[in-house]
């Protein structure tokens, strides 16, 4: 335990290195890899027929229901944790290396710019039962378009608000016509209820004794009568979504959930089934709650999808272009020599003038290198900008370093021991490098906040690298130099450049 104790910023350096390791490459059996990489394409379809099922069919008044991914995971024996890791780390992903018998992929996401796509850019504008384009109807149309362009869960898009009334989207590697296709259309919310079949004609209401096929009928409910929706808790945690109606729909849905007690009904939007919670009584007041084991998160979401189908707005493309995935494949070739090339340059650089201390630092370049990378692959699609904002990070990351060993090598002439020595030194520069990277700092929220597209994604990759310098700076390099003067082999002025 006293080892331990001793020894924390080691194992905290040791652990942060194989962390940012295993985040940032996934290792696979190269049959394995091949094998759920089929199966990725079957699994989407699945669900999409699983989808269309769902949104005709009311499973929960039927006893048998064709489930296509249950049938899948049966066809294939693919237990919950294949489907997860098809879903978490095959989509999506590139290969680094792939041999007979090892596949190693990582998960970061490159912008439109270095995997070419379609770039589009909407206007909403007034129309039946909206007089203004307000925020809320901005946030609910992008809610819509993030649902739509992500619908078959391959594409990472971008949408965002430009202006007060437009919408830009970005969806790398997709065809503009597809994307136009799915996003020109109003949103649409519509409450159904469920019928049975007989003999192929709509029953005239449901017996529940009888095992036999029900499907979702029209109720006459739609967006148009929705006044609000709001994610709410109900005192224990659970959150639910409150919603009011208007005009004639108020006693409408109250006749209808009256018919409807004990039996689910469905809510549409777009024609996808999103909710199809159980009726425990009648809702006379035109005010309801909606239960499920909702997330905070998918509350929010639903509760912003009904208000985008109360408050449509109808949308027109004002731009559009294409960027080739050749010249985004060039710019990564590119890139990625820029940044081999400046990393080599600068640990040459720091070895030649500063030796031991240098090569030290030289080792926290590349466990900043990885810790970066890795926190790219979770956070950020990267763009080019953001590339060359990761690259001057690099040079930044040393800049620290060269203040601290300045300092140090000050510290030693004066005569201190090599332990005072990198103390003193680091405690003297601290100031100087908390304020520039606080400077830099300030400037990248800066660009945050009023730039657009490009600048941000630069601004981001800079302050993340600028962060993570601090750290691989002041504990990492101080750390190992640490280490490195409790052997007294090391202790000589000499290795320190003096």
């Amino acid at each position: 335990m006293e080892f331990i104790r001793k020894n924390t910023r080691l194992f905290i350096v040791i652990a942060t290195f194989v962390f940012s390791l295993s985040s940032l490459f996934t290792f696979y059996f190269t049959d394995s890899y091949k094998r759920y990489k089929t199966l990725e394409q079957t699994l989407a379809q699945a669900r999409i027929e699983k989808e269309n099922v769902l949104s005709q069919k009311v499973t929960s008044l039927t006893k048998e229901v064709n489930d296509p991914v249950s049938q899948l995971k049966k066809d294939n024996v693919l237990s919950d944790l294949d489907i997860k890791v098809i879903d978490k780390q095959i989509k999506g992903s590139s290969v680094v290396f792939q041999n007979s018998f090892a596949t190693i992929t990582t998960q970061i996401m490159l912008g439109l710019d270095l995997v070419g796509g379609a770039q589009l850019t909407f206007q909403a504008y007034p129309g039946e039962g909206v007089k203004e384009i307000t925020p809320e109807t901005i946030k609910g149309l992008i809610k819509v378009f993030e649902n739509r362009v992500n619908a078959s869960g391959t594409t990472e898009a971008i949408v965002q608000q430009v202006g007060k009334d437009r919408i830009l989207v970005e969806i790398p590697g997709e065809d503009p016509e597809i994307v136009k296709r799915r996003l020109l259309k109003t949103a649409s919310l519509e409450f159904k209820e469920p019928a049975r079949l007989i003999k192929g004609k709509l029953g005239a209401k449901v017996d529940l004794s009888m095992a036999d096929e029900y499907i979702w009928i029209p109720s006459g409910i739609g967006g148009r009568d929705l006044k609000k929706a709001q994610a709410v808790t109900d005192g224990t945690g659970n959150w639910l979504i409150a919603f009011s109606l208007k005009g004639p729909a108020v006693e409408k849905f109250g006749k209808l959930t009256e018919r409807l007690v004990g039996q689910p009904i469905a809510i549409f939007l777009d024609g996808k089934l999103i909710s199809s919670p159980t009726v425990r009584s009648a809702i006379t007041g035109g005010e309801g709650q909606i239960e499920g084991r909702f997330s905070a998160e998918e509350a929010q979401d639903l509760a912003v999808q009904l208000n985008a189908g109360a408050l449509p707005a109808p949308v027109k493309i004002i731009q559009e272009r294409s960027v080739g995935a050749s010249l985004g494949q060039d710019s990564i070739d590119k890139s990625l020599k820029a940044g081999l090339y400046g990393i080599i340059l600068v640990v040459i650089f720091m070895i030649a003038f500063y030796r031991l201390p240098g090569l030290i630092a030289s080792f926290a370049l590349l466990l900043y290198t990885l810790v970066t990378i890795a926190i790219f692959e979770h956070t950020v699609t990267l763009t080019l900008a953001g590339v060359a904002g990761y690259i001057l990070s690099i040079g930044m990351a040393v800049d620290a370093n060269i203040l601290i060993f300045e300092r140090t090598k000050e510290e030693l002439r004066a005569g201190k021991s090599f332990f005072n020595a990198i103390d003193a030194g680091f405690d003297r520069a601290f100031t100087s490098i908390f304020d520039s990277n606080v400077n830099t700092l300030i400037a990248c929220f800066v660009l945050l906040i009023f730039g657009a597209g490009i600048v941000r994604g630069f601004a981001i990759s800079l302050a993340i690298g600028v962060l993570v310098s601090m750290f691989s700076a002041i504990f990492v390099t101080k750390t190992f130099l640490s280490i490195a003067t409790k052997f007294e082999s090391l202790r000589k002025p000499e290795l320190y450049g003096v």
